[in-house]
């Protein structure tokens, strides 16, 4: 382990070269590559921390060249600039998949570590979508929420974004159990996820939309519940659910009863409108996956359409058809902030399902199907403002970067 800037400490974990950052409740990992979240440890020095992200396989294993960067460090949470398969083909717009925030190389600009949290922002480069991309990631002291900001400046056209959280299950069917605020709109992909021919398979019928999530189409006709996992095993799949507009502030929940936790993610509906679940069981035969992903869920809030791609996003297509936006635009000097909040609660016994979300200040209440509810600190202005009290990164200015009020280093080239 090294000093990367300021104190911002720089390790070889799990595969990654990767920063480092702590609070008394919260020690997270960001690789360099693509800047994946993960490991992170919740509740660190207790006896029983909450660990929920999932790490792939081959993290630490020599993989094919040719696959793509965001595929050989697969981990936690990282966010995406052009969300899903950006084919080569498709000349217009010939990014990496998941665009270029998901792979590229980021560097640290600024660390800051206080009596209120620490936060680190990381820089990159867009060369292929236009301008940078800063992004902030924060721990709060006394809470069990990550925030994270991305900051984009220069941008030549509307981009496809979204967060792909990535989460590892308990052995045991239905361990977890899937809630989210209300949608209008739930349908299986245009194509199957996998197929046979390729060295995969896929269980739910393609192009079907249905109303509930736990009566989704299968291709032998009958309907499963997504709502319990894992599930399917030898099965690879991705539904896309679209949240009510009229919910301001929407969250994505998973809670795991047998384990006492409940991790969720809350997001600004206008920017992100729709959640890409996808179910990874086993379902790709083919390297560097060999059927051995397993019980691994992706809670991927997101605007796009489908994991098709930013070009398909950006055409007419049946979802904006509808009024659910599949990209979003940048201002006219190519600005376009996005914040985010994720986190876990410990949860007693009887806490079956998080059935709702109210947000009060400075907390979350967190209420179960089966009527009992927990207190959660969490600053959820940060959605609304971009800045958390106490931390000195501040809010995005007119030029897309941040502004600080405290004494921060910047780095150019470094190399951990």
């Amino acid at each position: 382990m090294q000093a990367g800037i300021a104190g911002l400490l720089v390790a070889h974990i799990r595969g990654q070269a990767s920063f480092t950052l702590s609070s008394d409740r919260v020690h997270l990992a960001l690789t360099e590559w693509g800047a994946h979240m993960a490991p992170v440890s919740f509740f660190p020095d207790e006896g029983d921390p909450i660990e929920p992200y999932a790490i792939a396989p081959w993290a630490e294993e020599a993989v094919e060249p040719s696959t793509p960067a965001v595929i050989r460090g697969l981990r936690g949470d990282w966010f995406c600039s052009a969300f899903g398969a950006n084919t080569p083909a498709e000349a217009a717009c010939p990014l990496p998949l998941h665009g270029e925030t998901a792979g590229g190389r980021w560097r640290p600009l600024a660390f800051e570590r206080n009596a209120c949290g620490a936060w680190v922002q990381l820089g990159l480069e867009l060369p292929l979508q236009g301008g940078i991309c800063r992004a902030i990631t924060a721990l709060a002291a006394g809470q069990t929420m990550i925030y994270q900001r991305h900051d984009f400046s220069g941008l030549t056209g509307p981009i496809a974004p979204g967060h792909h959280a990535t989460l590892a299950f308990p052995e045991g069917a239905g361990a977890g159990r899937l809630s989210f605020s209300p949608y209008i709109y739930a349908s299986t992909p245009p194509e199957p996820t996998e197929r046979p021919e390729q060295g995969g398979r896929s269980y739910l019928e393609p192009r079907r939309e249905f109303q509930d999530l736990r009566r989704a189409p299968a291709m032998d006709g009958t309907s499963v519940d997504l709502c319990r996992y894992p599930a399917r095993g030898g099965y690879e799949d991705t539904v896309l659910i679209s949240s009510d507009p009229a919910v301001d502030i929407a969250w994505s929940a998973v809670t795991v009863p047998g384990r006492r936790y409940v991790w969720f993610a809350l997001r600004n509906r206008a920017q992100l409108s729709s959640t890409l679940l996808w179910f990874s069981n086993g379902g790709r035969d083919y390297p560097p996956w060999s059927a051995r992903h397993v019980n691994v869920l992706g809670v991927e809030d997101m605007t796009g359409y489908f994991a098709v791609g930013l070009q398909a996003s950006c055409r007419p297509n049946e979802l904006n058809g509808r009024g659910i936006p599949t990209c979003l635009s940048p201002d006219g000097r190519g600005r376009l902030s996005i914040p985010y909040i994720q986190g876990v609660a410990r949860i007693p016994e009887g806490f079956d399902l998080l059935r709702s979300v109210a947000l009060e200040a400075g907390s979350l209440l967190l209420t179960a199907e089966s009527g009992i509810s927990v207190r959660v600190s969490c600053q959820v202005d940060f959605l609304r403002t971009g800045v958390l009290p106490g931390l000195s990164f501040g809010a995005a200015d007119s030029s897309g970067n941040t502004q600080s009020s405290g004494s921060v280093s910047a780095v150019r080239g470094f190399t951990p």
